[in-house]
């Protein structure tokens, strides 16, 4: 008698680096996954996933996946390897990492990794302890939102801010600098309930994307001028008397200060700046004064500019001028994260950084190979995983001559055989999350997640704290640190004796999978009513205690390190930095190459990860850019051209999309399509900057001036 398998259903949460954090259900039949689909009992993912996940199987289960240890056969960036054991490989690894550090000195070692997978086990901090242990260069990680913690620290502290879900109670919804649609699309049912019952949704965006198109006012600006507009909106608030005047004298400091800087900000000066008309501008900021409780959505673009940081004080402020926190659904969203009480030192172990240890920044990981950054010791050694930098990065072109030397050492641990990894010397396989045990924080919600083990790991994958096990043990080092199971990890990941953690235990999130942290309900939750703001006064810092301390990096991107701060100067007020790459700011410049480039998130994949996926890149399409019809016509080309995008950094090669989302003067070509689908084995990040913008070391991919010509 034949008997059909029984199936189980197991309960995880979405890896990837993206606010949502989504709840997934994971039907297993006789040790398989056939379905990943989202938890319909979630309240923030609702039974849907979006498209980067929908399909996590093809991920899993993909022919290409890399499931055993490979050492390189062929040419540097050839994808040529050969099969080895994991013994073997370890035992190269140590071999190596020991030989260098004698000869050279432990800094000669680098790490470099990001946010490829997001539990709090696995990810942006799984190695650190492994590479302060070894005395390995401090890689500082600043891609993605450093620029903004420090502004919002300076600011508001590390508050939570607006709960994703109160947003059905907001009267006013400013989106900024970030496509929700395409980038965290379970917020979008919440904005939507808002304009069911009054809202009006307003888009400040240089291009008219998904979520500009289904705003109720798009208010197109040029790129890298955000902060302009938000300081003429405070000028209009305070000089036309819209300011909440006992909020601002109960719970801030700096007021009178800022009155006087943001004098010189008037509409007329911002409609030249941004490209909004002063009406406009006039407009924005009285709807937002009056329609109480309103709220703002940061991207996490907002930054990425010469200004980025100063962008985000300035719009940090503006709750506090209305009185936006008196309500649920009123102040600024940013990243929730701050409300959950992860120990992140129990997974950084700063104490076992050797005092004096270097910092080198992955942004300027090609300047670092090159020798153009003029390290002593040179990094003879690269240790990448859950990165693709290659990718990421900028300059891309001068990233990928330094992964060619044949005197560095590389070592990847990848799903995949990618950009980055085709110039390893040793290539390790990782687990995807269907394949690892891991417990997650959110960046946008409120819901605390365990991610269960679903299958048995692929061929000889394994996880990152795994992976640090291994090679912690092929070094020999026996400290308790890298001998804890991921079990005894996960008992140390969050405080939960913290108030926000009670009725949470491990137990209970293994059982429910997710739980909302210990919190007022969405209709309730407005955390800043009475002030309680966690800064050094407990006010919102208009004029910023913090400042005199000079520019910093949240510890959290450096491996915990304190040392080797920016430290440059920073104004306690909030002020404009215009980009240092446009028309307007540098002209010489601009005769050569006329034309802003943005290159936002895609739809389809989360960075780099998911652009090698036959699905995926069919919905992404290939990769092109968008240009004005005047721009075109002016350059003679026409939809579906081959153009040749190029500055004094590099050039890329994709077709063209003649489209009038974009204004005149803006181009867009969205990063994450890899080298090897190239025209021309170059991407968008070939022409973008290895400069920083104003505040914590954040990047300025958005501030990139380059020309456009047809090819043959």
């Amino acid at each position: 008698m034949i008997t059909a398998p029984e199936d189980t259903v197991v309960r995880g949460a979405c890896p990837h680096d993206c606010p949502d954090t989504c709840a997934l259900l994971v039907t297993v039949r006789d040790g398989t996954a056939v379905d990943v689909s989202g938890d319909p009992e979630h309240p923030f993912t609702r039974g849907g996933l979006c498209v980067k996940v929908d399909n996590y199987l093809d991920r899993v289960y993909s022919p290409d996946r890399v499931l055993f240890p490979l050492r390189r056969t062929g040419p540097k960036g050839s994808g040529e390897f050969e099969r080895i054991s994991w013994a073997g490989a370890l035992a190269e690894i140590a071999g190596k990492f020991t030989g260098i550090a004698a000869e050279h000195g432990p800094e000669a070692i680098m790490p470099c990794s990001y946010l490829g997978t997001e539990g709090v086990l696995n990810g942006l901090n799984v190695g650190d302890p492994f590479f302060a242990k070894l005395g390995a260069t401090v890689s500082e990680r600043t891609y993605c939102d450093s620029g903004s913690c420090t502004a919002y620290a300076m600011t508001i502290g590390d508050s939570a801010g607006v709960d994703p879900e109160s947003l059905v109670h907001s009267r006013y919804i400013i989106i900024w600098a970030c496509n929700v649609m395409s980038t965290n699309l379970h917020l979008w049912p919440f904005i939507a309930e808002a304009r069911k019952r009054g809202a009006k949704v307003v888009v400040v965006d240089p291009v008219k994307t998904r979520t500009s198109k289904a705003a109720d006012w798009h208010l197109t600006i040029r790129p890298g001028t955000d902060g302009a507009l938000a300081l003429a909106m405070m000028h209009v608030i305070i000089n036309e008397g819209l300011t909440d005047d006992d909020y601002i004298a109960r719970y801030t400091i700096g007021y009178d200060a800022l009155v006087e800087r943001v004098q010189q900000y008037s509409p007329e000066w911002a409609a030249e700046e941004t490209g909004v008309p002063a009406d406009d501008i006039r407009t924005l900021a009285r709807e937002y004064a009056r329609a109480q409780p309103s709220v703002i959505r940061i991207g996490v673009a907002i930054e990425r500019h010469a200004g980025g940081g100063q962008t985000v004080r300035a719009l940090a402020c503006l709750p506090a001028l209305v009185g936006a926190w008196r309500q649920p659904g009123g102040g600024i969203l940013q990243l929730p994260l701050w409300a959950f009480p992860v120990i992140w030192d129990n997974f950084i172990h700063p104490e076992m950084l050797k005092p004096g240890t270097r910092v080198v920044n992955q942004y300027l990981l090609g300047d670092a190979l090159t020798g153009e950054l003029a390290l002593d010791p040179p990094v003879k050694a690269l240790m990448v995983y859950n990165s693709n930098p290659l990718v990421v990065c900028p300059d891309q072109d001068n990233l990928a001559r330094g992964l060619a030397r044949e005197d560095l050492f590389t070592v990847v641990s990848e799903q995949f055989i990618t950009d980055t990894a085709r110039y390893a010397d040793i290539v390790l396989p990782a687990t995807t999350q269907l394949e690892q045990e891991d417990i997650m924080f959110s960046w946008g919600h409120l819901y605390a997640s365990y991610n269960h083990r679903a299958v048995q790991p692929l061929g000889e994958a394994v996880s990152n704290t795994e992976l640090f096990r291994r090679l912690a043990a092929a070094m020999g080092y026996t400290d308790p640190v890298f001998l804890r199971t991921d079990q005894e990890m996960i008992a140390e990941a969050f405080d939960w004796s913290a108030p926000v953690m009670q009725g949470i235990t491990v137990e209970s999130l293994k059982e429910k999978g997710w739980q909302r942290l210990n919190v007022p309900p969405p209709d309730q939750y407005a955390p800043h009513v009475e002030g309680d703001f966690p800064t050094p006064t407990g006010k919102v810092e208009f004029a910023s205690s913090l400042a005199p301390g000079g520019n910093f990096v949240v510890p959290l991107f450096r491996q915990g390190s304190t040392e080797h701060q920016p430290g440059n100067p920073v104004d306690p007020l909030p002020h404009y930095i215009p980009p240092r790459e446009s028309v307007r700011t540098n002209p010489e410049l601009a005769a050569a190459y006329p034309l802003s480039l943005l290159s936002p998130k895609s739809h389809a994949y989360l960075n780099s990860s998911d652009a090698n996926l036959e699905f995926h890149r069919k919905v992404q399409k290939d990769p092109s850019l968008l240009i004005h019809p005047e721009d075109a016509e002016e350059r003679g080309i026409t939809t579906g051209a081959r153009v040749r995008v190029f500055n004094n950094r590099g050039e890329f090669v994709v077709k063209a999309k003649i489209d009038k989302s974009v204004l005149p003067g803006v181009v867009v070509s969205h990063v994450g399509s890899w080298r090897m689908h190239a025209d021309g084995l170059s991407t968008v990040s070939a022409v973008t900057p290895t400069v920083f913008g104003d505040l914590g070391n954040c990047p300025t991919f958005s501030d990139t001036l380059v020309q456009v010509e047809r090819k043959p």
